[in-house]
């Protein structure tokens, strides 16, 4: 060889060191070449089998360690290869462990043949004795946060001759998996707890229906309790007055019919003279006789009205002023500002107290006629009722002082059973002179906020 041609061969050797790598002056490094050229393919081809097997992570812990092993299964030819987690780390993630052998896939302890025990032993329990040389088989350690997890092992083909280069991509591969099966772990768990999420949703939506439907319910059933309150408000009414009427005015009329009948009589008995006088009697024995089938007739009225429809306190207190038939009283209801919901007690003591005005005003005053008023103002509700017959204010007030200290055997107790309910509720009552002539009796309360209006109904 001459001595050009020697410098020729030099700088190409020169050339395809650069090149592949590979460092030679002997004849012999074309087939370092070729193995460096290789174990390159072989290396490309495992990082493309890595991205494809750590892509599988949707699919699941397990399609991604038996992506992984085949994976490093392929990349050394191996006669067989294992997967493991070592105990007390990953404890969600599931296979524990995963071998390829003859085209198998096992995950049974019970299946994993003999000259696989030791490597499963120490992967499993010392991880960290995985990057120990091992006679035939090639072992790397699995590592999470600087922390072996487990580890790969297999027995390379009998024409692997496995380099660094084949331990680095096993580790890639191994510390990959380590992250993706803890990452799928993650995923599988998320989406367990979005579909919990998902269900528990779906229950608070339904009971939240459930308890709407049961709020409307118990709104409507609490309208009825209402409804029947107000109802039972102006029965009690109805049935207090057929009881003063049978029990005070029918007697008194009735006694006055036998008075007179008594008259009568005697007048008849004294001579022809008295006969005029005799004659009016009877006709006012009449008028007491029809005076009384009237007040009966009111009375059983009173006791059998037809059952009626709740309504609004003004609608109640215009009901109310029909009640007393038995007089020629006129009530005339007017109502002011805009009416606002009371609670259930309240409007039962406001009718109650005007009841027991009207009942008064008819028995006790001589009045025609009897004003209610009704006005909502911004903070307060005023009830009025007035009169024009002859009642005195002035002695009414010292009554209900003189019935506030002791009982006057039942006398004007009405009044004072007037005022406790107005100051039940928060209010006042007061005794004036009617600009009609004649008593005012005025209760004023506070009107409920806008919460304890609903609460109260």
């Amino acid at each position: 060889m001459t001595s050009a041609q020697s410098a020729e061969n030099g700088r190409g050797a020169a050339y395809i060191g650069a090149l592949t790598g590979v460092r030679s002056g002997k004849r012999s490094f074309y087939p370092e070449y070729v193995r460096s050229s290789q174990r390159l393919e072989r290396a490309i081809g495992a990082l493309d089998r890595i991205s494809r097997a750590l892509v599988r992570t949707a699919e699941g812990p397990s399609a991604l360690v038996e992506a992984v092993v085949r994976a490093a299964a392929d990349h050394l030819h191996a006669d067989w290869l294992l997967f493991a987690i070592a105990d007390g780390v990953l404890p969600a993630a599931r296979p524990r462990f995963l071998l390829l052998a003859r085209g198998r896939l096992l995950a049974s302890e019970e299946a994993i043949p003999a000259h696989a025990r030791a490597a499963l032993e120490t992967l499993r329990c010392r991880p960290w004795e995985a990057e120990r040389p091992v006679a035939d088989e090639v072992r790397v350690a699995m590592t999470l946060d600087g922390e072996p997890v487990g580890g790969i092992a297999g027995r390379p083909g009998r024409d692997i001759e496995p380099a660094d280069t084949d331990l680095a991509v096993l580790r890639v591969l191994a510390n990959q998996a380590a992250v993706a099966l803890h990452n799928s772990f993650l995923l599988h768990a998320t989406m367990r707890l979005r579909g919990r999420t998902e269900r528990l949703s779906e229950e608070a939506a339904q009971q939240a229906r459930d308890l709407a439907a049961r709020s409307a319910e118990l709104q409507s059933t609490q309208q009825r309790l209402i409804g029947a309150m107000q109802r039972q408000a102006l029965d009690d009414e109805r049935h207090r007055i057929a009881r003063e009427l049978h029990d005070s005015v029918t007697q008194e009329v009735l006694s006055a019919g036998m008075t007179i009948e008594i008259c009568r009589a005697e007048l008849a008995e004294a001579g022809p003279e008295f006969a005029g006088i005799t004659g009016r009697l009877a006709d006012a024995k009449d008028l007491t006789r029809h005076a009384v089938e009237r007040l009966r007739a009111a009375i059983y009225a009173l006791h059998n009205t037809a059952e009626e429809s709740p309504g609004s306190l003004p609608t109640l207190l215009k009901r109310l002023s029909t009640v007393h038939l038995p007089t020629d009283l006129t009530v005339t209801v007017r109502v002011g500002g805009q009416p606002v919901p009371l609670p259930g007690e309240a409007e039962h003591a406001l009718i109650r107290i005007t009841g027991e005005a009207l009942f008064n005003t008819a028995m006790h005053t001589n009045a025609s006629r009897a004003l209610v008023r009704l006005r909502y103002r911004d903070e307060r509700l005023v009830l009025s009722i007035s009169d024009d017959g002859d009642g005195d204010p002035a002695q009414l007030r010292r009554s209900l002082r003189l019935t506030s200290a002791t009982d006057l055997a039942g006398c004007h107790r009405g009044l004072a059973n007037m005022r406790a309910r107005a100051e039940q509720l928060g209010g006042s009552l007061a005794i004036r002179k009617s600009r009609i002539g004649g008593i005012m009796l005025v209760v004023q309360l506070p009107l409920p906020t806008a919460a304890e209006g609903e609460s109260g109904r």
